[in-house]
């Protein structure tokens, strides 16, 4: 892959921010989905975004595995790998447009749902039985099409109420263990290879960077802040991807 100068740029920045979201604010993975899908055709960004992806949850879950908390996890794992299975097979059945607003229109609709329930209790409401599993298929499918779970899980995670530190400690172990199960399915469409992988190594010290950078912002937010942020950031991710 031949980028130019300001190419280099972008994808470093889409490096760090990929260390950032899974050590400080999740939301700003979004951000690195966004900067590769414009630097590279859909389907390869998803490919190049991916190793990335683990590298930082390996740093994250490192840092965090004490405070995840594996009730919330269990309810998820099941379902996960059903969406995962669904967009698998979803892949060569839709374009890259169909996917985007189809994502971006699920992550719009569970925050509205979320942001409603929240307004009727005065906090961060629960939801019913279908709740976990609606998410984890929903997650599956999306972190396949186009690594865009983060938004989804945004709100999982905030609807149980869950402190910062416990927040991105469950959401540090979901990612990783989602991820290294979706490898096998990305190396058998060839969205990983040779030459997208040498271009992992290349910014492997970014993501790095940007998963110690992370955690020093999490120390440093309150909980609202961290809530307030994690929740528009969703909606941002959910309006970007649904009528870009």
């Amino acid at each position: 892959m031949n980028f130019d100068h300001w190419q280099w740029a972008l994808a470093i920045l889409g490096a760090l921010s990929i260390g950032l979201a899974k050590t400080g604010l999740g939301g700003l993975g979004m951000l690195a989905v966004v900067i590769f899908a414009n630097l590279l055709p859909a389907r390869e960004a998803s490919g190049v975004v991916l190793p990335m992806l683990v590298l930082a949850d390996v740093v994250a879950v490192l840092s965090y595995r004490q405070h995840a908390q594996w009730r919330f996890l269990w309810k998820l794992f099941p379902w996960t790998a059903v969406g995962v299975v669904a967009g698998y097979f979803a892949l060569g059945r839709i374009n890259d447009w169909q996917a985007q607003v189809l994502i971006g229109a699920i992550i719009l609709v569970l925050l509205a749902v979320h942001l409603w329930r929240q307004r009727r209790s005065g906090e961060l409401a629960e939801h019913g039985a279908w709740f976990a599993p609606t998410i984890g298929v929903l997650a599956g499918f999306t972190t396949l099409v186009a690594n865009a779970a983060g938004p989804l899980m945004a709100i999982y995670l905030l609807a149980m109420r869950l402190p910062k530190l416990e927040y991105v400690g469950t959401g540090a172990v979901y990612f990783m263990l989602m991820n290294l199960f979706k490898v096998p399915f990305m190396l058998n469409l060839g969205l990983i290879n040779s030459s997208s992988f040498t271009l992992n190594l290349w910014l492997a010290p970014a993501v790095v960077i940007g998963a110690f950078l992370g955690k020093y912002i999490l120390k440093k937010i309150n909980q609202k802040l961290f809530e307030n942020i994690a929740l528009a950031l969703a909606g941002v991710a959910g309006i970007k991807m649904l009528f870009s």
